[in-house]
């Protein structure tokens, strides 16, 4: 029972604080992204470049691999010629897919670019000084030191500079 109850607590911590509510909610905003994303490619991008094509909509842009049984080619758009049971290779679909994609590839670069650019790792701070030069021989010693190791000068400490 005691182990039930551990494990039942790993798993709550693990669902409630842990990541999987970012991931979560990360998978819901995109598949909302995604439909906008569709809407925008299949409503607004291809119509006018089926339009520079010949007044072509590319989601009807197929191969005939097989006539179906049902009618005979040509079909007048891919929905016809699936409907007619025929086989074919749907390139207009693979573009449509193709430009969302990047689309989206896009649209995320420019999110992360400006997530990296607000979350700027600050400036360093001024490295504190750990040596000092020798006055007498020009050795490199270090800070603290109040005689120098190489020409057993007796150096001035800070207490007598400053007055």
């Amino acid at each position: 029972m005691k182990k039930a109850l551990s494990l039942w607590q790993e798993f709550k911590d693990f669902a409630i604080k842990g990541n999987a509510i970012e991931l979560a909610i990360g998978l819901v905003l995109g598949q909302a992204f995604t439909k906008i994303v569709n809407s925008l490619v299949t409503d607004i991008i291809m119509p006018p470049i089926g339009w520079l094509v010949g007044n072509v909509d590319l989601s009807d842009l197929y191969i005939l691999l097989k006539a179906g049984a049902g009618a005979p080619p040509p079909y007048a758009s891919l929905q016809a010629a699936k409907e007619a049971g025929a086989v074919t290779l749907n390139v207009g679909l693979l573009l449509n897919s193709i430009i969302s994609f990047l689309i989206i590839a896009w649209v995320l670069f420019w999110v992360v670019r400006a997530l990296s650019r607000l979350r700027a790792k600050p400036a360093p701070a001024p490295a504190v000084p750990t040596t000092k030069e020798c006055p007498y021989c020009f050795s490199t010693i270090p800070i603290k030191a109040t005689r120098c190791p190489y020409c057993t000068s007796t150096l001035e400490t800070p207490t007598e500079s400053a007055g």
